[in-house]
């Protein structure tokens, strides 16, 4: 199916949901992390970018750049989906959008099914995919709104996680590996800037949430302490990206 973005998606209907790689479980849709039966054997890699700059100013992109090449030549046989915030920005969660999204589709009125097709289209996305990757500039300590509003539209209770009878939260979406492309003005991996990085540790932990929990952290640090240092900063990632392709 093409959705209207001219994104291409794989459906396996299950219980009126469009989801992929999943089972149910009391209701709920858990990722198990292999293709199903009839699915293709292609890898899918989800490629989300948030950085305000495009490629060639911003480093979270030049750097996903770099991985999404080195991933292509070691797996050329992967699918790539796009998926770009700021030149397709997703809109602040609201009532209608978080009260759709996690009904299932008889539970919907047509309001309600109109308000939760971004976060279904975006949950599809994700459990489709076999690895994600990342690309999370660093805005005053954090990760830019676009991203925060991505994060809001997957992390539905009841689709991407669930709370136990003791109230522990339990992720539903598995098996699936993460790569963060963090990029950062000046050093926050290390020294008092660990202090105030709310970054990455923030998106460790909602991934978390979801089920995701091989996250690995490439980082661009130093963008903004002159060009060597930005220079150097790049290289590093570059580097990481290599250790971790191979």
């Amino acid at each position: 199916m093409i959705d209207r973005n001219g994104i291409e998606h794989a459906i396996y209907p299950i219980d009126g949901l469009g989801l992929n790689n999943i089972t149910s479980i009391d209701g709920y849709y858990v990722s198990n992390g292999s293709k199903s039966k009839g699915a293709r054997d292609m890898t899918t890699l989800l490629v989300v970018e948030s950085s305000l700059f495009p490629e060639g100013v911003s480093a979270s992109r030049g750097v996903t750049a770099t991985f999404v090449a080195r991933w292509l030549k070691k797996h050329p046989e992967t699918s790539v989906v796009r998926r770009d915030l700021a030149s397709d920005p997703i809109r602040h969660i609201d009532l209608g959008l978080l009260s759709g999204a996690a009904k299932t589709p008889a539970e919907r009125t047509p309001a309600d099914q109109v308000a939760a097709e971004i976060s279904d289209q975006l949950i599809e996305e994700l459990f489709a995919a076999d690895v994600i990757v990342i690309g999370a500039p660093m805005y005053n300590f954090s990760i830019p709104s676009a991203l925060k509003s991505w994060i809001d539209a997957i992390a539905i209770a009841g689709r991407t996680f669930r709370y136990l009878p003791d109230g522990r939260p339990e992720g539903l979406v598995r098996g699936k590996t993460v790569y963060i492309i963090a990029s950062r003005g000046g050093i926050y991996s290390e020294g008092p800037g660990t202090t105030v990085n709310f970054q990455d540790t923030y998106l460790r932990a909602v991934l978390g949430l979801l089920g995701l929990t091989e996250v690995h952290v490439i980082a661009a640090e130093r963008q903004k302490m002159g060009p060597e240092q930005q220079a150097a900063g790049v290289a590093l990632a570059e580097r990481q990206i290599e250790a971790l392709l191979g």
